[in-house]
């Protein structure tokens, strides 16, 4: 690109970010009704103190973290296992259960060994209701609008979607736990203090309180993941333009094979591309003087579906990518029909233990454009987050111990029962001491019976047997970690956006979807950006930013 279009582009993105430049917190201090702040903003409130952090002194990794966020790696299994619990948690009640699932629906407990020996060793009967991502929305809108009574003891909150009025239900019907967390209260629950601060943030208080229990994420998001020697055979090279990706993905696609796989409800997988012009898709950054800006306004926004645009007329995107599934997309991928396809980090592991693939995973490494490099996704550090029903403090206390339990970290047996089963039945052990799922154990695991979304200690990297996959994620991440790009409202409550954030959102996304798939001209997207901006973005950035400066 020569400097006189570097010289355009700069001076359009200038212009569209200042005019789309919102809501100084320093001129908003009196905006509470009319911002529609109904209690569940910090600002103005006194903040609860977040709980105190203490780390875990378990089995020291063999690959370092780092305090970027690089995470800690284990090239192979502990072989002495720590005890992270040092009573049984229950009293033999019965506790009422809910959570999203992206599994299959469990066997019933009475024919579930994995069930019946996690309730062993939580002391308590579990009812679950397990919800598929697919009907999450739907049926957590009938339970907050249902009886209160009739709420399960523990929720799980996914933080996938925006629910209506979420963060008013939390506030009117979960139990404030901040007496029992914030501060060096946590200490009587050692798993849960083990949670770093960084999870707790993204998770955000309400009106000034704790209300939940983070479930702790890596720093990596939506990631890009290759068919390795699919990429390098096509010409991938380390420190890529976005016209070397395009070439890449062009020479790629051959017949019936696609360079670019993308599932529906995945603008053509634009969180990668728009970290990679240097912009969290349809998000928000924020200024130092605490401006909030619309990432759907910034102009390397607009200049990413041009490109994806220009991507999927080369022929480089599978051609079902607007209506195919997830899951289905995936299946393409690891039959080689595709050479790559966005998912989130932490969707590593079944990659790499897949054994129908012939091929090695990789998480693609972000390109430059115009010479600017590019950065990766940031996750949300809390994938969601776990509220209890109001109840007395016996119950409460008894509730935290069980979710304590299901926090225990990496390395201890507490976490090896409720990852694996029991051994022997769930589980053998491979010669690297790696716990090996046995056929019931394919079938009786926490992804059908989701006990991790229910509280879980922080991530690792660690893939059973392949200690290379461990080393080659780690130093993925060490290069890409320092360029991560940070949807700047994670953790920060809007009244807007939990009444209309999801509608707001599928806007833009069926613009983006639109446009790239050729059904939509790009010149439609300034003028959806405003209608964005009128029914509520703008009133989002007022929010976000009177946020942003109680708890800053």
């Amino acid at each position: 690109m020569s400097g006189s279009s570097l010289s355009r582009r700069a001076l359009m993105r200038t212009a569209a970010v200042g005019g789309l430049a919102l809501a100084a917190p320093t001129a908003l201090t009196a905006c509470s009704t009319e911002s529609g702040d109904d209690g569940v903003s910090n600002a103005g409130k006194d903040l609860a103190p977040w709980p105190a952090y203490k780390a875990f002194a378990g089995p020291r990794p063999d690959l370092a973290p780092t305090e970027e966020g690089v995470q800690s790696g284990y090239t192979s299994y502990p072989s002495d296992l720590a005890k992270s619990v040092s009573r049984t948690p229950g009293d033999g009640s019965t506790v009422k259960v809910m959570s999203v699932s992206f599994g299959t629906p469990p066997k019933p407990a009475s024919s579930n060994r994995f069930w019946q020996a996690v309730e062993k060793a939580l002391g308590v009967k579990i009812e679950y209701t397990v919800i598929s991502q697919a009907d999450y929305q739907k049926k957590m809108a009938t339970v907050m609008a249902g009886d209160p009574g009739q709420l399960p003891d523990i929720i799980n909150i996914f933080s996938g979607f925006a629910l209506p009025r979420e963060a008013q239900f939390v506030q009117r019907r979960a139990e404030d736990l901040t007496p029992f967390l914030s501060g060096d209260a946590v200490a009587d629950h050692p798993n849960l203090a083990n949670i770093p601060t960084h999870a707790w943030r993204d998770m955000g208080r309400i009106g000034g309180r704790i209300y939940g229990i983070p479930l702790e994420r890596p720093l990596p998001g939506s990631t890009l993941w290759l068919n390795q020697e699919y990429f390098e055979d096509a010409g991938m090279k380390e420190g890529w333009t976005d016209q070397d990706f395009a070439a890449v993905a062009r020479k790629g696609t051959i017949g019936r094979k696609y360079a670019l796989g993308a599932a529906v409800g995945s603008a053509f997988g634009d969180g990668f591309h728009s970290a990679a012009h240097g912009v969290s898709a349809r998000g928000w950054s924020v200024k130092k003087d605490g401006t909030f800006l619309p990432s759907a306004a910034d102009e390397r926004y607009k200049e990413m579906l041009d490109f994806q645009l220009r991507l999927r007329k080369a022929g480089s995107y599978h051609p079902d990518a607007t209506s195919i599934s997830q899951p289905d997309m995936i299946a393409l991928y690891l039959n080689g029909t595709v050479g790559s396809v966005q998912d989130g980090f932490g969707g590593y592991l079944p990659k790499f233990l897949d054994r129908t693939r012939k091929f090695t995973p990789a998480a693609a490494l972000p390109y430059s454009v115009g010479g600017t490099p590019g950065g990766i996704v940031a996750a949300r550090r809390s994938f969601g987050y776990t509220i209890l029903k109001k109840a007395k403090k016996e119950r409460v206390q008894l509730l935290l111990r069980v979710l304590d339990y299901l926090a225990a970290p990496f390395g201890s047996k507490e976490w090896e029962l409720v990852h694996y089963g029991v051994e022997g039945t769930h589980f053998t052990r491979a010669e690297d001491g790696s716990p090996e799922p046995s056929d019931l154990g394919q079938v009786e695991n926490n992804t059908n019976l989701p006990l991790k979304y229910l509280a879980e200690g922080p991530q690792v990297l660690f893939v059973p047997g392949l200690p290379e996959a461990v080393k080659a994620l780690h130093a993925w991440q060490t290069k890409t970690v320092p360029a991560a790009i940070r949807n700047a409202s994670y953790g920060l409550q809007s009244s807007t956006y939990t009444s209309r954030g999801t509608t707001l959102d599928t806007l833009l996304k069926d613009t983006a979807t639109g446009i790239v798939a050729g059904r939509t001209p790009l010149s439609e997207w300034d003028a959806t950006v405003k209608k964005w901006r009128q029914r509520g973005g703008d009133r989002m950035a007022e929010e976000f930013a009177r946020d942003y400066a109680a708890n800053n």
